[in-house]
């Protein structure tokens, strides 16, 4: 118990750390969060940086959240660490303590988090998240698709309680962190994938 508990606070460090924060800070010397969307994650840091620096951010969130279940695993035999692991280093990503708990909105993280624990759900999920984001080129649209049909994939194809009750959560913490973008998609003023946003 100990050990997992431990696995958890590791965790939430570890996505506390903010690679779009750290990235545009080393190639460009700003703070991510006052240009283009405000949003420290990979899709405000492809509009402001450019496509080598944003795919490097939503590469190494992924990574950040698959480390995290790894670590759940190696640190405990309890079958709810693993998930525990994943929902704190999706927090530390969207309430980062190193950066005074204001991130981003997690989906790269979570898609990390939930491809480690529950494959063919997220895979089924991020297919038809990228198919409507090819379609709309709206990012936010596809990751809340994503966090909302993953819940689904698992009650069909990977049932367990500790996942769905984790897929719950992260859907919820999405469309927390997406309310904005909720309103703007309602209203037609959406910002589309390509357009490049500057401060």
């Amino acid at each position: 118990m100990l050990y997992g508990i431990v696995a958890v606070v590791l965790s939430y460090l570890l996505g506390s750390v903010s690679f779009s924060i750290v990235i545009a800070k080393w190639v460009k010397g700003i703070d991510i969060r006052q240009h283009g969307s405000g949003n420290a994650g990979a899709t405000n840091t492809l509009r402001v940086l450019g496509k080598g620096p944003g795919i490097a951010v939503f590469a190494l969130d992924i990574a950040k959240g698959v480390a995290a279940v790894w670590l759940g695993h190696a640190m405990s035999d309890n079958g709810w660490f693993p998930v525990l692991c994943g929902l704190a280093a999706i927090a530390g990503h969207n309430w980062p303590i190193w950066f005074r708990f204001k991130g981003g909105k997690g989906i790269a993280t979570t898609v990390g988090v939930i491809a480690t624990l529950a494959f063919i759900p997220a895979l089924l999920a991020g297919v038809v998240a990228i198919a409507i984001i090819a379609l709309t080129r709206y990012v936010s649209l596809g990751s809340l698709l994503f966090a909302a049909l993953t819940p689904v994939f698992i009650c069909l194809f990977q049932f367990s309680v500790p996942l769905l009750s984790a897929s719950l959560l992260v859907c919820l913490f999405a469309f927390v962190r997406h309310r904005t973008n909720i309103v703007k998609l309602m209203q037609g003023t959406e910002n589309k994938l390509g357009a490049r946003k500057e401060a």
